[in-house]
C-alpha cells in the first residue's frame, strides 16, 4: 500500500516470510520481498544465518558478502540500508521512503566480535538467579511492570546458580556476555542508521515503529547451551564437558552458539518460563 501511495520501499536483513520450499532458484518468487511490495531487498531468507558468513540475496539473486575488515552481517545490512536511503533521497528527495530493517540479532546464533562481548566481562558472574530478581526490581522502578508484581517461582528444571561448579559458572557467564554484546552491537548499528538520517536532514520527517520480538531469549539452547545450534535440530545433546574448552571461542566464527535456558528464564522476567 505504501508503494502504491508513492513510497520507495526497501527491506534489509532477515526475511522469514517465505516458505522453505520456495527458497531455491526454481522459486516461485511470489513470497519474496521484491514480489511483495519492496523495490529493494538485501538480506537472508529464513529464520537465521551465520552472521560471519551469511547466505545473502540482493532481490532474488544470491550474492557474496562485500569484503571488509572484521565482516559482520549487521554492519553490512546497515551499510546497505544507509546507502539505499541516501541514494533514494538524492535522486528523488520529494519521494518518501519506507525501510523494513530486521536484524539477525538477537536470534541465535549469537555472533559478535570479541571486543563487544568483552565489554560485559564479569557482569553476569552473579548468575541467572540474581539477574532475574534484579531485572524485575529494575522494571518496577522504571514503571514497566506494576509495583506489586510478584516474581513467580523459578522452574524446577533450572539449576540454582550457587550450586554450579566454578567452570560451569564461567561457561554460562560467557554465554550471557556474548548475548549482551550481540545486543549492544545491534543498538550501535541502529544508531548509525539514525545518524545517517540526521545527516541528510530526514530525522524529523521519519516515524520509527519499533518491534521487539522473535524469540531472542528462547530456549533452544537447552540447559547448558550449545556451541553449534544445528545439534538441536538434529537431536544431539551437547554436554558441558564438550563446551568448557570452547569458552574463548564462544560467539566467534568457529561456533554456532546459543545460551543456556537459565539465562532465558532470567532475561524473560517477570515471566516464569521462556
Amino acid at each position: 500500500m505504501l508503494r502504491l501511495d508513492g513510497y520507495s520501499t526497501g527491506a534489509f536483513g532477515k526475511w522469514h516470510e517465505t516458505a522453505a520450499w520456495e527458497t531455491s532458484v526454481s522459486g516461485p518468487f511470489d513470497r519474496w520481498p521484491t514480489h511483495q511490495g519492496f523495490d529493494k531487498f538485501y538480506g537472508f531468507i529464513g529464520g537465521e544465518t551465520d552472521q560471519w558468513y551469511p547466505l545473502i540475496y540482493d532481490g532474488v539473486t544470491r550474492v557474496s558478502p562485500p569484503k571488509m575488515d572484521n565482516y559482520h552481517f549487521t554492519t553490512d545490512m546497515t551499510n546497505q540500508a544507509i546507502n539505499w536511503v541516501k541514494a533514494q533521497q538524492s535522486m528523488t528527495p520529494d519521494k518518501p521512503f519506507f525501510v523494513y530493517y530486521a536484524t539477525g540479532a538477537v536470534h541465535a546464533p549469537h555472533y559478535v566480535p570479541k571486543e563487544w562481548a568483552d565489554k560485559y566481562q564479569g557482569q553476569f558472574d552473579n548468575g541467572w538467579d540474581q539477574v532475574r530478581e534484579a531485572t524485575v526490581e529494575r522494571q518496577k522502578n522504571m514503571g514497566m511492570i506494576p509495583a506489586n508484581t510478584v516474581l513467580p517461582p523459578k522452574p524446577e528444571e533450572i539449576v540454582d546458580w550457587d550450586t554450579l561448579p566454578a567452570d560451569e559458572r564461567r561457561l554460562f557467564a560467557r554465554q550471557a556476555e556474548v548475548f549482551a554484546g550481540f545486543l549492544q552491537q545491534t543498538d550501535y548499528e541502529v544508531d548509525r542508521f539514525v545518524e545517517a538520517l540526521e545527516d541528510i536532514g530526514e530525522m524529523d520527517n521519519t516515524l520509527f515503529i519499533y518491534i521487539a520480538g522473535d524469540n531472542g531469549t528462547s530456549a533452544e539452547g537447552g540447559f547448558v547451551g550449545m556451541y553449534n545450534e544445528m545439534t538441536y535440530f538434529n537431536g544431539v545433546t551437547e554436554k558441558v564437558e564438550d563446551l568448557i574448552p570452547l569458552i574463548d571461542e564462544w560467539g566467534g566464527p568457529e561456533t554456532f552458539p546459543h545460551m543456556a535456558a537459565g539465562w532465558v528464564v532470567a532475561f524473560d522476567s517477570p515471566f516464569s518460563w521462556t
